[in-house]
């Protein structure tokens, strides 16, 4: 880092912040934002509330308060954020990634800790989890938000919740109605994403993916081994009930007919579907590790799925991937993507999930997101918002750095794939608009329709070699070598 940058910091820094002054009311918290800012981005080892005020002078009790007493709306934080995103960072080739972290936490007292599982360390322990959403486009990533998740069943007492100071409106939610409550929000701030992307624990979930499609929203969802469905569509028969009293109309009710192939799940397409079997295997570089190129093997067919009268809906698209090391490790994903979209197209986005996973980790060892010791539900959501304010100035720096260093990236090829030996990983604007979400559904299933016309992706897509396709690994934000601000 040459003298020019890092005297540019402290200025770029100050500016930046004053975009959130309008939620922090009185002089004191704006400086007390500064103070946490400053402090989550300089060169302390541990970045929770009594490091970073003893580095900047001030009582910690004075930062502790800021968190869990004073009044500021860290919710206009988040629309702030958010809106700033939306006005810089906008493309019509986002992707929205849907994700949790885990924090170990131990003690009673500690708002929304439960013994659960703690992908931190891999295992079942005491631990907070976050439901998270991220944004990703060329170089840039960031996090537009995070919500402390209320475990159902542990958190009923009163007493208990009072002392962690969790609010009577907050109550238990599924992870996929977080996670759809922050798109919703972040799309009502102006975020615009062309693509959403998840793991199994939401595209698992039939009412999630029913709400995406009716907000017109094109996803690749990572799914269950076990969810069923057809390769092809099966019969269903009308039949007329009693008359609607109010209309004066018959009633018509879907059903399967009775001679019809039955939904099978997914992980059994591989050994007795006839149509998956006869589709190639294609070969994907998804990134270079330490031990050498990863490579990953894929295919794709047409899929029609159980809604949740029985009944078969579709065409989706079923993209079966594996590692070539690791047959056994396969992996299913769902799409309701136009049907001419490019099997590359589909991995990208699926693929592009593991940014969130640079997120948490520049997050955590960066900006100190796991360093938190407050109790309060209030607390950990404010260490959380002020975090994603933390994350943004760091990924508007670092793609300030790299866009003064690095070229454009390399137009696609006229036949939709990637340039030979490109990295699918690294290839975040060659994904096209994906255009309307046309569903051919079968029984009371309604048509969602994008706000952007189809598009042929294959005239967007750059070109990725039949011997391996390169996902990359998504760059590395951090101050280094880092300087106290």
């Amino acid at each position: 880092m040459d003298a020019d940058t890092i005297l540019a910091i402290r200025p770029a820094l100050t500016e930046y912040l004053r975009g959130f002054d309008a939620c922090m009311g009185r002089a004191p918290n704006r400086e007390h934002l500064d103070t946490y800012v400053s402090g989550q981005l300089s060169n302390l080892q541990r970045k929770s509330v009594e490091p970073i005020a003893d580095a900047a002078g001030v009582p910690p009790r004075t930062l502790q308060e800021f968190l869990s007493l004073l009044k500021w709306d860290d919710l206009g934080v988040i629309d702030q954020l958010q809106r700033r995103v939306a006005r810089r960072h906008a493309d019509p080739h986002s992707i929205g990634i849907i994700d949790e972290t885990s924090f170990k936490k131990q003690g009673q007292e500690t708002a929304c800790v439960e013994r659960q599982y703690c992908g931190s360390l891999g295992k079942v322990d005491n631990c907070v989890v976050t439901v998270q959403l991220g944004y990703a486009v060329g170089n840039f990533h960031t996090l537009l938000d995070g919500v402390p998740f209320l475990p159902e069943h542990t958190w009923a007492d009163p007493e208990r919740r009072r002392k962690a100071g969790i609010p009577d409106e907050i109550v238990y939610r599924p992870k996929w109605f977080i996670g759809l409550e922050m798109i919703q929000h972040a799309q009502a701030n102006g975020v615009r994403f062309e693509w959403l992307t998840f793991d199994e624990g939401y595209g698992g979930k039939p009412p999630f993916l029913r709400e995406l499609e009716t907000m017109g929203q094109n996803y690749v969802a990572e799914i269950p081994c076990d969810t069923v469905g057809w390769t092809s569509p099966p019969e269903v028969h009308y039949r007329d009930h009693a008359r609607d009293q109010r209309q004066g109309q018959s009633l018509r009710r879907a059903r399967l007919k009775v001679r019809n192939t039955p939904a099978v799940e997914v992980r059994n397409l591989l050994t007795y579907s006839p149509v998956l079997r006869k589709v190639s295997w294609e070969r994907f570089r998804v990134k270079d590790g330490e031990k050498g190129p990863m490579i990953w093997e894929a295919k794709r067919i047409e899929l029609w799925i159980k809604d949740e009268h029985g009944l078969p809906v579709g065409p989706y698209h079923l993209v079966v991937a594996r590692p070539l090391n690791k047959p056994q490790e396969v992996k299913y994903f769902l799409s309701n993507a136009p049907m001419s979209t490019s099997l590359e197209v589909l991995l990208i986005v699926a693929f592009s999930r593991w940014r969130i996973e640079r997120m948490f980790e520049d997050s955590k060892s960066e900006l100190g997101m796991k360093h938190f010791e407050v109790r309060k539900y209030l607390s950990i959501q404010r260490h959380l918002v002020l975090t994603g304010v933390s994350h943004l100035f760091l990924a508007e720096f670092h793609q300030q750095q790299v866009g003064k260093k690095s070229g454009t990236h390399p137009l696609p090829g006229p036949h939709g794939h990637l340039r030979p030996g490109a990295d699918l990983v690294s290839r975040w604007p060659v994904l096209a608009q994906a255009g309307g979400i046309h569903r051919r559904a079968i029984g009371d299933n309604a048509e969602a329709q994008s706000q952007f016309p189809p598009q042929p992706l294959e005239d967007l897509v750059g070109e990725i070699t039949r011997e391996g396709h390169h996902l990359g690994q998504p760059a590395h934000l951090s101050l280094a070598p880092r300087i106290a601000l």
